[in-house]
């Protein structure tokens, strides 16, 4: 990838990369006989959707948006899940999607009887919270004491409420198949007693497949033994980011370098509260292109951004020479989770978005001006 040929700021999915961890997903699908679906939440890159309806054909959504954009772009109903559906929302959601998940009894008997009344069929199912889960971060954490996601065993009876096709259970984030291996032996303790009786078990998001180090085989076992004690459930798993995992950059420029007691910040035209809201959140540092951990006589520079948010920064990297304005900084694996989570604090633009296509060329799809900050205030 010629990184001059390149504006900035600007998120590049590279195609190469990206039909790689598709061709990846459509094989564990295809090996394993299950169903695995495009969760918009981690990548919603719709002028990328002609390329991945080449491998899968169907999406999750979380909100009315995320719904209608799988209808639109995707060509699908949406599995849709939502914490809680309002009732001015709900019957558009309804009609672009092919299941529906409910967190909570009390929204299921609120909004099943539009459902019922609806005349197309659409699956309906229960968000289950099998109170356990590997995730570390509790940010990210769904099955933390008190969540508001799911509903736990010791709320249901022995029988499910008669609309109840299915389960959708989600406690994994960037997680291996051995934690999805705990996570399902806690599911078939807590709520076995109803698997035989459903059509559908969602496995959710989480599985991150594409990672080098993800033991693909030992997932496909586990799959296809999940699905040999249950033949009547059609089993679905819904990913993020293992779609976009480490297929495109960030790229970015300098444009000051500041010094306070002795650290040097780099200031660049990107901002890691705007652009880039996982590297606080998790917290993690990414990679940067050319660069390495504090090394001693290396020149070792702060990232900063340029918002006034006092810690929109991260640090510490070492180069092989000193920074200077005008030269670029590439961030790796900057697709998932940052396209779909960026915002306009401070009036900073978001980056352009372009494909750097197997063909060597790079398409801009799209830039942005100051009427998108403007409108979004309309």
């Amino acid at each position: 990838m010629d990184i001059s040929r390149i504006p900035s700021p600007c998120y590049v999915l590279d195609e190469r990369l990206f039909r790689a961890n598709l061709a990846l997903i459509r094989s564990v699908k295809e090996q394993a006989g299950v169903n695995i679906i495009l969760a918009f939440k981690a990548f919603a890159l719709w002028k990328a959707f002609p390329i991945v309806r080449e491998y899968i054909d169907c999406s999750t959504a979380s909100s009315l948006f995320e719904a209608r954009l799988a209808y639109e772009e995707m060509g699908n109903r949406a599995h849709t899940y939502a914490p809680a559906y309002t009732d001015k929302d709900f019957p558009a959601i309804l009609s672009y999607s092919s299941h529906i998940t409910f967190n909570s009894l009390s929204q299921f008997r609120r909004h099943y009887p539009t459902v019922a009344a609806e005349g197309r069929h659409v699956s309906c199912g229960l968000r289950i919270n099998p109170e356990y889960s590997d995730v570390a971060t509790a940010l990210y954490n769904p099955c933390a004491p008190g969540s508001r996601l799911g509903v736990t065993a010791d709320a249901l009876g022995d029988t499910l409420p008669e609309g109840i096709e299915g389960l959708h259970f989600h406690t994994l984030c960037e997680s291996s198949s051995y934690d999805l291996e705990k996570t399902l032996r806690q599911v078939e303790a807590k709520f076995g007693r109803f698997l035989p009786r459903l059509k559908w078990l969602n496995m959710g998001g989480g599985h991150l497949m594409t990672r080098k180090d993800y033991d693909t085989e030992h997932l496909i076992r586990l799959l296809k033994d999940f699905k040999s004690r249950y033949p009547n459930l059609e089993i679905i798993l819904e990913p993020g980011s293992a779609f976009a995992w480490q297929t495109g950059i960030l790229v970015a420029t300098v444009i000051d370098i500041v010094e306070n007691r002795g650290i040097r910040t780099a200031i660049l035209d990107v901002s890691f509260t705007c652009h880039m809201p996982d590297c606080l959140e998790m917290p993690y540092k990414p990679t940067v292109r050319g660069a390495s951990e504090p090394t001693a006589g290396k020149p070792t520079y702060r990232l900063g951004g340029n918002s006034c948010l006092s810690g929109d920064f991260m640090g510490e990297w070492s180069f092989d020479r000193e920074l200077q304005p005008g030269d670029r900084i590439v961030f790796e694996d900057m697709i998932h989770y940052t396209t779909v989570k960026t915002t306009m604090f401070n009036g900073i633009s978001h980056p352009s978005i372009a494909l750097w296509g197997c063909d060597d060329r790079l398409t801009l799809w799209r830039e942005y001006t100051y009427d998108d900050y403007k409108n979004r205030m309309d």
